[in-house]
């Protein structure tokens, strides 16, 4: 399946979820309201989806002479993926992560955080940027950031249906035909982001393992990304990022740990030896 068809099926999926949740708030306005809350989700996530993960996460973007060596590796690697060089940014988060995002390869980011600058060695910061190029170079980096945003956008929905089912609003719109009862809106609003991550978590981990090939093969060392992804996992476990959302987890290269919440407790990642696992065989090792 091709990367635009999984993109149009997500943004279909999505944006019926916003929908539905609509018109449980709603009725007839709110469908109406939420249908063009989803059409422009859909546009501006397209055009902006690059800016508006970045200043998710505050990042900013790092000048070569900041950042010579990340310039050089990147620069080698874009050639080696026969894809335009991205820009590149920084995160100010101790939790050591990296993450790309943008509509196109000619219009891509690569992010890393300041924990991941002082945890790896060139050779395994390599690897990781080599992930994030593959990402690029495979065209996935859409899906994954509108998968974010839209996320986003239904987990704020969501929380608004609960304290409105709490409190007993959004019963009816003006013509009266808003049919759904507190109790039932609540359900929804319970089960509307669940069901949006588990849309997210279908095409995101084959998604991982066809990136880690592809850098190992754009790096040229499989051992030294197989290195990367066990002391990035071992670390995330242990930091948590203080800015952010959850709903952009399968964004990173491995499953980022949020403060103050039950992340950790899923994964938009395939499991990590078994990713491990497949490096090494790339390499020859067992």
């Amino acid at each position: 399946m091709t990367s635009q068809v999984k993109t149009f099926m997500l943004l279909a999926l999505l944006s019926g979820i916003i929908i539905v949740l609509g018109g449980a708030l709603g009725g007839r306005t709110g469908i109406v309201i939420a249908f063009g809350l989803a059409l422009i989700m859909n546009v501006g996530s397209y055009w902006y989806s690059d800016k508006i993960v970045l200043r998710m996460y505050q990042a900013r973007e790092l000048g070569e002479d900041e950042a010579p060596l990340i310039y050089q590796m990147v620069r080698e690697l874009s050639a080696r993926a026969n894809i335009p060089m991205p820009r590149i940014a920084v995160v100010p988060e101790q939790a050591p992560n990296a993450f790309a995002t943008g509509r196109n390869p000619e219009n891509s980011v690569v992010a890393v955080t300041e924990g991941i600058l002082r945890l790896l060695s060139p050779e395994e910061l390599k690897g990781v940027l080599a992930h994030e190029l593959a990402h690029i170079a495979n065209r996935d980096v859409l899906i994954q950031t509108v998968a974010g945003v839209m996320a986003s956008t239904i987990v704020s929905i969501a929380n608004f249906m609960q304290f409105a089912a709490i409190f007993g609003m959004g019963r009816s719109d003006e013509n009266g035909e808003g049919g759904t009862n507190p109790l039932m809106a609540l359900v929804l609003a319970l089960v509307a982001p669940i069901a949006a991550t588990l849309i997210q978590f279908a095409i995101s981990r084959s998604r991982e393992y066809l990136a880690d090939a592809s850098g190992a093969r754009f790096c040229g060392q499989p051992l030294a990304l197989a290195s990367a992804l066990g002391k990035l996992q071992s670390w995330n476990q242990q930091i948590p990022m203080r800015n952010g959302n959850p709903t952009t987890a399968e964004l990173f290269i491995v499953t980022p740990l949020f403060g103050g919440n039950l992340s950790k407790l899923f994964s938009t990642h395939p499991d990590i030896n078994d990713r491990i696992a497949r490096l090494r065989e790339m390499a020859g090792v067992r």
